[in-house]
């Protein structure tokens, strides 16, 4: 039997509305280990932060059922078997400057997170204009938060700049910035707190949901045409893509529902049925 790999993002997707994972879900990827067949989480979350939602729902990761982890949308990987970060990409502080110039530039508000393992402490600055998401995030995360002002020091090295703008930006706006950062990875995401603001995530060059399941494909000697993923958002696109077979649930963005396979939401047990309908499980 031919060697897979079973990739689902998190948020939207394996964790539903109520911010929970059915015991569906959860029964049939452990079917899947027990059929050798590897699985992985693709995050926008930080590493931080997705142990946090498990923590909330007070499941253990051993009871996830999952092998690997691709967090802060696959700036980093992680192999649950003993915690280990076997992959991680940073931005240097030159780079830090660029981006935020541009970002200073456009007036957007945004966020420095620190270099892998210590994403969670982020730098910020607001030029003043009404962005209920950002502050609201600041709040979420205030004890590692810092305003970047009177000539707060940067990181040498940093995972992230995020931008976030209020409401949902324009195609021509996300082509523009995606043009000018070129020499980035300039992803595009959904707020995962008010549903509705852009967040525009800006990485090393090499980071993507897609990239980092290409080198992990490699390293467990998997053929892409051998990788399913299900997904909800615009940072998953890539990924579905790339995959041998995308599967989107039927409460993603409309806009990209025709441009995969499609099943049924979040809060019907989407994942499950992707696996099924991919020929994973019978």
């Amino acid at each position: 039997m031919k060697k897979s790999l079973f990739i689902t993002d998190f948020d939207g997707t394996l964790l539903n509305d109520e911010k929970k994972i059915s015991r569906e879900d959860l029964d049939t990827l452990s079917c899947l280990r027990k059929k050798n067949i590897t699985t992985v989480i693709a995050t926008g979350r930080s590493l931080y932060s997705f142990q946090g939602a498990l923590k909330q729902i007070n499941l253990d990761v051993r009871k996830l059922g999952v092998d690997y982890l691709i967090f802060s949308t696959g700036a980093g990987i992680m192999a649950f078997s003993g915690g280990t970060i076997i992959k991680s990409y940073s931005i240097s502080k030159n780079d830090i400057k660029k981006i935020i110039a541009y970002f200073d530039g456009g007036k957007f508000d945004y966020m420095i997170h620190k270099a892998i393992p210590d994403t969670p402490y982020f730098l910020y600055k607001s030029h003043g204009r009404e962005n209920p998401d950002f502050q609201n995030r600041i709040q979420l995360y205030k004890e590692f938060s810092t305003p970047l002002d009177n000539g707060q020091i940067l990181f040498e090295t940093a995972t992230q700049v995020l931008a976030i703008i209020p409401g949902k930006a324009g195609a021509s706006l996300l082509k523009t910035i995606a043009a000018d950062l070129s020499g980035y990875s300039v992803i595009h995401a959904t707020s995962p707190l008010d549903h509705s603001s852009s967040w525009i995530e800006v990485f090393h060059k090499q980071v993507s949901k897609s990239l980092a399941a290409s080198w992990l494909a490699k390293r467990l000697n998997i053929d892409r045409e051998n990788v399913i993923s299900v997904g909800n958002d615009y940072n998953d696109q890539d990924l579905l893509a790339w995959s041998g077979k995308g599967y989107i649930v039927s409460n993603a963005a409309e806009d990209l529902l025709p441009k995969f396979i499609q099943v049924t939401s979040n809060n019907h047990c989407g994942v499950s049925e992707s696996i099924i309908q991919s020929g994973l499980l019978s």
